[in-house]
Formats: structure tokens, C-alpha cells, sequence
């Protein structure tokens, strides 16, 4: 198995900095301390599970932005792609509002730290509500390694999250 990228957490200033106090009641603080890294549940997983900071209940048709307070230090040539927690989809409809979050390996220089965000929706059809605890695996990441064109001949640099490509 390759070695490519390395979870992190972002500083506690960025956390705070994007955290949404109307979500959670909780001292930002004190979720920040209990950030758990994202890792894989078994020697045969691909995906690596990512922790909600918080509490939370979701009813039918209700998003929001979850901060995860993680980073990726990636290598050139690889993405991570994050999608939900298939448990979660088959059971509740969870869905993640980009349908597949791409974390492409330069996000991790951007002036944000590269700090990924989930946006989240409970899509459920049957008036399920769903509810996590701190802790739960929420959605899920998986390192795929890519290539390019032969004529491709991009030079620009990032620096920014969602839609910071094609400003």
C-alpha cells in the first residue's frame, strides 16, 4: 500500500473561525480538543471514517455545514473524495450536498488550512429523523490517485475552498 497523505487538525483559530454557533451550543473549545482523526475501521476499509465534533439532529429536508476541523496533507497525483457513510444513506437518505467532495492535494496550502467542510442534508422520504453523536462516523474519505492530459499546461495556484477554482 502507498503512503500518500496525512490527516490533521486545523489550528483552533481556524475551527473557531468557521465555526457556527447557532449549530451547536457546545463550548467551540471543547469540541475542538475532542476532534478525532479520521481512520479506517479495518485493515480491508478504503474509506476513512470522518467523527462529527458534535451532537446533532437532523429532520427530514433539514442541511447543514459541519466543521470537521480536519486538514489533508496530500501528495501531488492524489485526490480525496469524500461521500457519506453508506449506512447512513441507506437508512436515513444522508446525503452529501455535493453529492462527492473532492480534496484536491493543493487545498492544503490554502489560507483557510485547507479545513474540510461537509455539507450535509437529511433527504429523507420516509419523515426519518436522524441523529448523531459526537464520535459517529459521519461520511467517509478515499484516496484516488489521478492523471492529466498530455497537453494540459495549468499554472495557476489555489487558494480557497468551495468554487476556488474557477474565481
Amino acid at each position: 500500500m502507498k503512503r500518500i497523505a496525512k490527516f490533521e487538525k486545523v489550528s483552533y483559530e481556524q475551527f473557531l473561525g468557521d465555526w457556527d454557533g447557532g449549530l451547536c451550543k457546545d463550548d467551540p473549545k471543547t469540541v475542538y480538543d475532542k476532534i478525532m482523526l479520521p481512520k479506517r475501521a479495518t485493515t480491508g476499509s478504503a474509506g476513512y471514517d470522518f467523527f462529527i465534533p458534535f451532537d446533532i439532529t437532523l429532520s427530514p429536508g433539514q442541511t447543514v455545514k459541519i466543521p470537521t476541523g480536519i486538514r489533508c496533507y496530500i501528495e501531488p497525483e492524489w485526490v480525496l473524495k469524500i461521500y457519506p457513510r453508506s449506512g447512513l444513506g441507506f437508512k436515513f437518505r444522508l446525503q452529501l450536498n455535493n453529492t462527492v467532495g473532492i480534496i484536491d492535494s493543493d487545498y492544503y496550502y490554502s489560507s483557510n488550512e485547507g479545513h474540510i467542510m461537509a455539507k450535509i442534508t437529511n433527504d429523507s422520504n420516509e419523515d426519518k429523523t436522524v441523529s448523531l453523536k459526537s464520535g459517529d462516523g459521519f461520511c467517509q474519505g478515499i484516496f484516488v490517485e489521478y492523471g492529466i492530459t498530455f497537453d494540459d499546461d495549468v499554472s495557476a495556484k489555489r487558494d480557497g475552498g468551495f468554487g476556488s477554482t474557477s474565481k
